[in-house]
């Protein structure tokens, strides 16, 4: 059977832009998975898949590795390839720092000044990004790691304590809970309470943001709702993760309807089931922002 990562949609040849960032010969480390693009990952961050491929070197990720496909490789790499002199990225759910190493690595190979951002709620994950930040060569002040959860207005959320990081890629927070919900919530030891990080304040200090990496379990349509005005003025390049098909179009309407392009489409991979479709694999758009990137 195909692997369904062969089938997306897109505007750019997305193969020849990962075979051009490719680096020729990226070097082993022991202990550590180290991808086409020189960049090395810790297995703690996901060892149940990663443990028995610490100290080897990936081959290029066609049609997929562990963690992204062909689409999102090259709709990350297709944003690297029209930022000019200096990249700079933001990455929602950071997570490990997976963009922010992958893309920032990408656009430094080229000579470009980097500044890569990242914001997250699971404080194990932050630790994980700033180690492989460090681990891949970003000086301190080419990163900008933010303990919080990305939203469209100031407040707070609830997001969920996991036992060991690393062991859950999916937590999503809760938001609109009252004092004492909060506070109940808080004093039971599964949650903690955040701050919810505007992207307006994210990006105040930056003309412009080259790439604006989402994966928000589900927080999509709200948050881009909520960012629209931002987005415009600001984002030349938007790579999202999709949780539904619903989602995605919603997203067509949204972003179209304000003058974005789709470039990249892969739609989410669906198992059908007596109580209606399940989201097996996220979907992935990647959209030109024709303000900037005309």
């Amino acid at each position: 059977m195909q692997s369904p990562f062969w089938h997306y949609n897109t505007t750019f040849d997305a193969q020849e832009i990962m075979r051009r960032y490719a680096v020729e010969t990226p070097s082993p480390r022991e202990g550590l998975l180290v991808n086409f693009l020189d960049v090395a990952v810790d297995p703690k961050v996901l060892p149940s898949i990663l443990a028995p491929m610490a100290g080897t070197v990936e081959d290029l990720p066609i049609p997929a590795n562990w963690h992204a496909d062909i689409a999102e490789w090259g709709a990350a790499l297709r944003a690297v390839d029209l930022s000019g002199q200096r990249f700079t990225m933001i990455e929602l759910g950071c997570g490990w720092g997976c963009w922010m190493n992958n893309s920032g690595a990408a656009a430094r190979s080229t000579g470009r000044e980097v500044h890569v951002i990242g914001i997250e709620g699971d404080q194990g994950h932050l630790k994980f990004a700033e180690e492989a930040l460090d681990r891949n060569g970003f000086d301190r002040s080419q990163w900008t790691l933010v303990s919080g959860i990305a939203a469209g207005k100031a407040g707070t959320a609830l997001f969920p304590i996991q036992d060991q990081a690393g062991g859950s890629w999916g937590l999503e927070p809760v938001f609109g809970a009252d004092e004492e919900q909060t506070q109940k919530a808080v004093d039971s030891g599964r949650f903690e309470a955040l701050p919810m990080v505007p992207l307006s304040d994210v990006v105040r200090d930056h003309d412009r943001i080259d790439l604006l990496h989402i994966d928000i379990q589900g927080g999509e349509i709200g948050f881009v709702s909520d960012c629209l005005d931002v987005m415009n003025e600001k984002v030349a390049y938007l790579v999202i993760g999709t949780h539904s098909r619903q989602i995605e179009g919603e997203l067509f309407d949204i972003l179209g309807g304000a003058g974005w392009l789709l470039e990249m489409e892969r739609p989410a991979v669906l198992m059908l089931t007596v109580d209606g479709p399940i989201t097996t694999v996220d979907g992935l758009q990647g959209w030109r922002n024709l303000r900037l990137l005309p």
